[in-house]
């Protein structure tokens, strides 16, 4: 903490200490063996040290607190607390003191001041105490201010400053990553690393979602009637040590229906991170809106509804699409099945599917069958505005998994596409 110090003599002196819990004392035991010259002598010392844990004496940590000794590291999202006192150091009365605090940053300068009003009198040897508190925000140079003026019993007006310069570290490294499902839900992956000298306890990571989303954390695991966090039972984050978060967020009912809508969403929310260190001070930081890369779904969406897992070959198996108008015009829409190698479409190509409103949506259901065993891709499939005139295909829709006849691996699933 720099301190510009006044030339001018004060009848009043100002004085600012930061606030902080204390430190658990350390002490660095010394031992030897009973048959080494010393003997038992260290162990003595140690057991007659009244900071030591009694039984527990090569510890080095002790049953002491000691009291900070530096100003220390203020790290973003913690409360910084400071002690202001002004002392009437002379042998007279000083009127009308005022004791003002301020906080200057990069971008502003705040008010950290309980009171404005003046106090009316301070007589020898009283002081004027405040305690100031402030949720750190910025990161870079932080100026705390400090400013008392008065009156002497000459009545002449009298002003003095004090400036404290510190700086405010970042706690944490937060990245963030976005993957955007074929149907609307979208998952994200936070990176959290600790990047202070000192352990953490990770009291919350959550995600709070805008207000289009509901979103469920994916970091706990099913085990008896609660889950489990994946982290342990102790959520502590060691120093450069990194942990990673992932959360599925879905459209809520009311916005799933309108794909246009949802199309062009970007903002996604904010995380909000709580954590304790040594002692339990608390920080808090939360993020600005996290934003992700639209997906490009064109005019028209194609999704798969319903597929099987495993198909038997040359046997027919019935699949369902979903086709989703995500333009601002109606659509007249015509279906055509094309062949592939492996892949046979079996029904009418050119199917008239009718009139398809924006943000609407129809289920088409379709038959095929595979002529190859292995792992084949779905493609073939082409759709046509008749409108005007504009054609859609679409290629590796879904795999499938075409099996010799007799085989069994499983039903129907769900597709996510």
């Amino acid at each position: 903490m720099d301190v510009n110090q006044t030339k001018q003599e004060h009848l009043l002196a100002l004085k600012v200490m930061r606030l902080t819990k204390p430190t658990l004392f350390t002490n660095l035991p010394v031992t030897c063996e009973e048959r080494d010259l010393p003997g038992d002598l260290f162990g003595q010392l140690m057991r007659q040290d009244p900071s030591t844990i009694k039984g527990a004496e090569t510890l080095m940590l002790g049953e002491m607190l000691t009291l900070p000794q530096n100003f220390g590291n203020i790290f973003l999202g913690e409360t910084f607390s400071s002690y202001i006192s002004v002392h009437n150091d002379s042998t007279q009365i000083v009127k009308e003191i005022l004791v003002k605090a301020d906080l200057q940053t990069s971008s502003q300068r705040l008010n950290l001041s309980a009171s404005n009003s003046a106090v009316a009198e301070l007589k020898p040897e009283c002081c004027i105490d405040d305690v100031i508190h402030h949720e750190v925000k910025e990161i870079g140079t932080h100026i705390l201010v400090c400013a008392v003026s008065y009156t002497t019993q000459l009545g002449e007006k009298l002003y003095f400053r004090k400036f404290f310069k510190f700086q405010v570290l970042k706690p944490l490294d937060v990245k963030t990553k976005f993957y955007n499902a074929e149907t609307d839900e979208v998952f994200l992956e936070a990176q959290i690393q600790n990047i202070t000298t000192s352990p953490m306890f990770m009291e919350k990571v959550s995600l709070e979602p805008t207000i289009m989303y509901n979103v469920t954390e994916l970091n706990t695991v099913a085990s008896g009637d609660d889950g489990e966090s994946t982290f342990g039972k102790m959520s502590y984050l060691q120093p450069m040590d990194t942990r990673q978060y992932l959360y599925c967020l879905k459209p809520k009912a009311e916005y799933a229906e309108k794909a246009g809508v949802i199309k062009g969403v970007t903002m996604i929310g904010k995380l909000d991170i709580v954590w304790r260190t040594n002692l339990g001070e608390k920080g808090r930081l939360q993020t600005s809106q996290l934003q992700r890369m639209a997906p490009g779904y064109g005019d028209i969406r194609l999704s798969l509804e319903i597929i099987p897992d495993t198909v038997n070959l040359e046997e027919p198996f019935d699949i369902v699409c979903k086709i989703t108008n995500c333009s601002e015009r109606t659509m007249d829409l015509v279906v055509e099945m094309c062949n592939t190698r492996s892949i046979h479409w079996c029904g009418i190509s050119g199917r008239q599917l009718g009139k398809l409103s924006p943000g609407g949506s129809l289920l088409v259901p379709l038959t095929i069958f595979s002529s190859v065993q292995g792992l084949q891709s779905i493609s073939g499939l082409r759709l046509t505005d008749t409108f005007l005139k504009r054609t859609y295909e679409y290629d590796d829709i879904a795999q499938v998994l075409t099996v010799g006849r007799g085989c069994d691996f499983g039903g129907n699933r769900r597709c996510l596409d």
